[in-house]
């Protein structure tokens, strides 16, 4: 008896030697229903949860197998799995996983069995990809084209469509606000790259699940999920990552650390990133040079010659970004989140506006925008439950604040012309989802308020004295949505299935414009109460183990929005936007048709091709108030322009991707887009329309091996003529390069480049590239900004 606690403790310290932990390779999270045998499966066991399992039943030199559905098979002694320190990683099996998808329902669902074409980047892309910005992460998915008209921004392009047609979404929250509006958008860099745990973007429209403006696309967001601790005691996990660039001098840091519990767990993230001037390449069209800037030299504004004409002065900013989460599961039923994100950069120069001149001279010595600040906070209960409702319910309560202003001041001149906007966003959310049998059902509720609140006032730069001017939105306007959808996807049989939905908006804008002081508008109030009826219907067929259809018809609308109704801005040199209270929303009418190839997982061919009809679609156009053309505004006679109803475009595109899987290790991969449409113009006649993008796409060639991975890969644009120019592109002759007529167009152009990435060790992980290789000179269609020119970068992340 008196040696029953020693041999108790023998015993127990015996037993977890004998334990195993199975985990993911890549992200080292436990993997539970691993099956686990030896030789003549005589002897077997199970990972937990938590992923342990005990090997007590077996011998040491006898082989053990550990084999996972969605992992590729791992054989070892269990002498070797002890001597490893009893943990065993298993690696992703990607030809047999079968792809989910979060993003089109708001719960999961099998990619193959939908019939809208989705694309996943996921956390391991993403690192790979090393952007600096989450609009630099979408243009490297080669099916995003990405506008910049300065240093600060991104403006993506889906499908033709861009801006306040495209929805924005952060971990199931709408982004977009009252003020998004039809020129380009740089909201998306607020999204920290490196608190993103996963990105999923609809090709086409989304109007079903998120409403307005989900007319060409959506970009789904997922951040950082706090993790919880597999073991009794608390964990500590986190990375730490430093990275520069040579093209615009960029420094960047970043730290995130999880601290999980039984129960309960938080993540907390930070990042900082500097930018400075970025340098364009050598070889182009000098059109694109920056020879010359302006300057404010003894108080006088002077134009100053450029040491370096490739260094693009001024675009430089910098930037900061953080993320704090809090998440509670009392059990498997009850998840609670909570989320504060918080972005905002410094002033950052609207490069477009710096280069354009009048007569030789330039137009303006500052133009920039001021801090662009965004804060969300975001609490989400989700519940699992069998019952006659749902299986599982999602409720989301968020309010967002975005700030922007708009500064600037004419070349020579003492005023400065400042506008600050402020949106207060309010969301609420319902998502439910049941499973009977073949069908799953999908439906839900949501309401949005926006309130936006806009000054405007001019400041004397020598005596800094200020007065109000006009705002650039009626101040104390609000935008409302209710809206309630139900989708419902039917598995007729195994290889094929039925997706279908409809939804119901009803949105309201009042806006106030009763403040004569500026302009004696015509009216005072604008009251929109409108709605509107979206659906669509898709076929996804998997005719035979090669060969898999997508069939997809939708409508799609996007409603007016503060920005539409109430703008005053000047839009163009001599041109001047004034608000307009008689609108209704813009329909979408899409169809589309998808091909996947795949031939044993060695080739896989996906192909596409969609049309679009844009009805009742609202374009800024010339206008009249009462009997006037023209007004004046900051000081300056302008022709008067007005968002209308008043267009109808047609879009067109065809989509190409290819995979080869050569072996294992090596792997090319390539994705082509041509995208098409007109519009028609007030005369009847056709034009270009103003978002579609020329040909565009990349190709890689991959290698992997042990902890390296390789890259060589190019990017390739096509070449737009002034003819295919829309007409406003056509009058903005300082965004392209000018052809032998001394017209503007946009040249065709390609890079090559090469990134490499290295495991040193468990902890260390250093990710280097090569961008534009032969140093070429470009600006992507309808950019202001020259793109980088040749830029090493250099990224090394700690893991613990």
């Amino acid at each position: 008896l008196a040696y029953f606690p020693i041999f108790f403790l023998f015993f127990s310290v015996s037993s977890m030697a004998q334990k195993v932990q199975v985990l993911d390779e890549t992200s080292h999270e436990p993997i539970a229903g691993v099956t686990i045998f030896n030789a003549d499966k005589s002897k077997s066991a199970i990972s937990t949860f938590d992923g342990f399992a005990s090997l007590s039943n077996f011998n040491d030199l006898e082989v053990i197998t550990f084999q996972h559905l969605s992992h590729l098979s791992v054989s070892l002694t269990k002498k070797e799995i002890l001597n490893m320190g009893a943990v065993v990683y298993l690696q992703v099996n990607t030809s047999e996983l079968e792809e989910v998808v979060l993003s089109v329902a708001k719960f999961a669902q099998s990619k193959k069995r939908l019939s809208q074409k989705v694309l996943s980047l996921s956390n391991k892309d993403m690192v790979f990809a090393n952007p600096q910005t989450s609009a630099d992460l979408l243009e490297r998915s080669g099916q995003v084209f990405v506008q910049k008209s300065q240093l600060g921004g991104g403006s993506p392009i889906i499908r033709g469509f861009s801006t306040n047609r495209l929805l924005l979404s952060v971990d199931g929250v709408r982004m977009n606000t009252a003020i998004f509006r039809g020129g380009n958008l740089q909201n998306v860099i607020s999204i920290d790259p490196f608190a993103i745990e996963s990105s999923e973007i609809i090709l086409g429209p989304g109007s079903v699940v998120y409403g307005s403006d989900a007319v060409g696309g959506v970009m789904n967001f997922y951040t950082l999920m706090p993790k919880f601790s597999f073991e009794k005691e608390p964990s500590l996990k986190g990375n730490v990552l430093s990275r520069f660039s040579t093209a615009n001098e960029e420094k960047t840091g970043h730290i995130d650390l999880n601290y999980g519990l039984k129960n309960w767990a938080f993540l907390s993230s930070v990042s900082f990133s500097d930018f400075g001037d970025l340098r364009m390449g050598s070889h182009g069209p000098d059109d694109f040079l920056r020879p010359e800037f302006v300057a404010r030299i003894n108080g006088e504004d002077v134009v100053a010659k450029n040491s370096n004409p490739k260094k693009q002065r001024p675009t430089g900013y910098n930037q900061i970004n953080t993320l704090q989460k809090i998440r509670f599961m009392p059990n498997e039923s009850w998840d609670f989140n909570l989320a504060l994100y918080f972005s905002t950069t410094s002033d950052f120069p609207r490069f477009d506006r710096l280069i354009r001149k009048k007569n030789g001279q330039f137009r303006d010595a500052e133009w920039f925008y001021g801090p662009q600040e965004w804060f969300s906070s975001n609490f989400q209960i989700q519940k699992k439950a069998e019952n006659t409702f749902y299986d599982q319910f999602k409720a989301s309560l968020s309010y967002q604040r975005f700030k922007e202003s708009r500064n600037k001041r004419g070349f020579g001149k003492d005023i400065l012309f400042e506008t600050d906007e402020k949106v207060d966003a309010y969301t609420f959310s319902l998502d439910l989802t049941k499973k009977l049998k073949k069908h799953s059902l999908f439906y839900g509720l949501e309401y949005v308020y926006n309130k936006v609140n806009s000054v405007g006032k001019q400041t004397d730069i020598n005596t800094l004295i200020s007065q109000s001017s006009p705002s650039r939105y009626p101040d104390g306007s609000t935008w409302q949505s209710i809206a309630a959808y139900f989708s419902h996807q039917w598995n007729i049989s195994p290889k094929l299935t039925l997706n279908s939905g409809l939804r119901y908006n009803h949105i309201l804008i009042k806006a106030s414009f009763d403040d004569k002081s500026f302009f004696d508008f015509p009216f005072e109030n604008a009251d929109i109460d409108t709605d509107a009826i979206t659906g669509g219907v898709g076929l996804a067929w998997q005719a035979n183990k090669t060969m898999n259809w997508k069939f997809n018809f939708s409508t799609a609308f996007r409603a007016p929005n503060i920005d539409d109704i109430g703008k005053i801005f000047d839009s163009e040199p001599g041109a001047v936007v004034v608000p307009n209270p008689n609108l209704d929303p813009e329909y979408a009418y899409s169809g589309e048709l998808g091909l996947n190839l795949n031939f044993n997982n060695i080739v896989k061919i996906d192909l596409a091709t969609y049309y679009t009809l844009l009805d009742n679609a609202l374009v800024r156009r010339d206008f009249s108030l009462g009997d006037e053309d023209h007004i004046v505004f900051q000081g300056a006679s302008s022709r008067i322009q007005a968002i209308q109803n008043a267009s109808e475009a047609r879009i067109h595109g065809f989509e190409a991707g290819l995979l080869i899987n050569f072996s294992p290790e090596i792997q090319l991969s390539s994705q082509y887009n041509i995208t098409g449409g007109h519009q028609k113009e007030e005369d009847g006649s056709k034009a270009p329309v103003r978002h579609v993008a020329p040909q565009f796409g990349n190709t890689h060639l991959t290698w992997k091996k042990n902890d390296w991975k390789f890259d060589a890969y190019a990017v390739y644009n096509g070449k737009f003529d002034f003819d295919d120019l829309a007409p406003s592109q056509q009058g903005n002759a300082h965004l392209f390069a000018l052809d032998s007529n001394g017209n503007p167009f946009s040249p065709s152009w390609h890079t090559l480049n090469f990134r490499a990435q290295k495991q040193i060790t468990e902890h260390w992980l250093a990710t280097t590239s090569l961008e534009n290789i032969t140093d070429q000179r470009y600006r992507t269609y309808s950019s202001g900004l020259a793109a980088s020119g040749r830029n090493f970068i250099l990224a090394l992340k700690y893991l613990f």
